[in-house]
């Protein structure tokens, strides 16, 4: 079997003769996928061979290399590439003729740590987290210190960068509620097992996240990329596969993958489409539901 159900409500989510199927291989660490449909593609990063692929029911190619270390990528509201790049230490835009312009690179006149991931909110606002994972080592970018301490940060329409979460351990994935009056940001620690390491969520007050308190604690390994449906269930990575969970907190079943899950998104002709990158693998499966993803 190919999924749990903990829920009977998950047993509507996922349907029998539509298996997970390994569309790729071959990569050291796949993340960061976001669907184009407008191209019928998909894009993701495959951080320590710096490059960002593309896969497309026709096959798979590179789209960018170097791609500075790329990992979370997503579009904006005009549907252009915005990235999160370890090599830069920074969050681009790929403009419609392909040159790539930095939205943020700095806060305060010190380096951001090595930008995350990234959501866009319906307002154009970007969303991002700044973790220190691309610096630890020379794996996924360029060895360095932290400058700064590991915030969520915004970037206004305007190009004004703020800083909106600046008490968690680690901020990694992010995701709104399709309405929107709710973040969600995974804490993934220091990769010490002795960090609390789990989903938070925050109340959007006037624009802004408040009341952060634990969602949930994903079990095996730890939550990393995170997706809204378009019922408001969360969609959380995890060690075995794929969780989803109700927006109470109530865990209600799993995909399971036979690699440990970085990231994931809803795709295809429907948005039904659940495009998981596992490690060395991308993998995909048609599902009931329906994601919340622009365009």
């Amino acid at each position: 079997m190919f999924y749990e159900a903990h829920d009977p409500r998950f047993e509507r989510f996922v349907m029998f003769n539509a298996p997970v199927k390994r569309l790729a291989t071959g990569f050291d660490w796949a993340e960061g996928p976001v669907w184009f449909g407008d191209a019928n593609c998909l894009l993701f990063s495959d951080i320590p061979n710096n490059r960002i692929m593309r896969w497309s029911p026709d096959g798979l190619s590179v789209y960018r290399q170097p791609s500075n270390f790329a990992n979370g990528n997503t579009r904006d509201r005009e549907g252009r590439l915005i990235s999160c790049q370890h090599g830069t230490r920074s969050v681009t835009r790929t403009e419609y003729d392909g040159s790539v312009t930095t939205l943020a690179d700095s806060y305060q006149g010190k380096r951001l740590n090595s930008p995350n991931d990234v959501v866009v909110k319906s307002d154009g606002s970007i969303w991002f987290t700044d973790p220190h994972y691309g610096i630890m080592t020379d794996y996924e970018g360029y060895k360095a210190d932290e400058e700064l301490p590991r915030h969520v940060y915004r970037i206004d329409p305007d190009g004004s960068l703020e800083a909106v979460i600046t008490d968690m351990m680690c901020p990694n994935g992010l995701a709104f509620s399709p309405d929107e009056n709710r973040l969600y940001v995974a804490d993934t620690g220091r990769m010490h097992s002795a960090d609390p390491q789990h989903i938070m969520v925050f109340d959007m007050t006037s624009g802004r996240p408040t009341d952060g308190r634990v969602f949930h604690v994903i079990k095996p390994g730890c939550a990393d990329g995170i997706r809204c449906d378009s019922d408001g269930n969360l969609w959380s990575s995890a060690g075995d596969g794929v969780h989803c969970i109700a927006p109470d907190g109530t865990l209600l079943g799993r995909i399971l993958i036979p690699e440990v899950v970085s990231n994931f998104c809803f795709g295809g002709r429907a948005k039904h489409q659940l495009f998981i990158t596992a490690t060395t693998s991308l993998y995909s499966i048609i599902l009931n539901r329906r994601g919340v993803q622009w365009p």
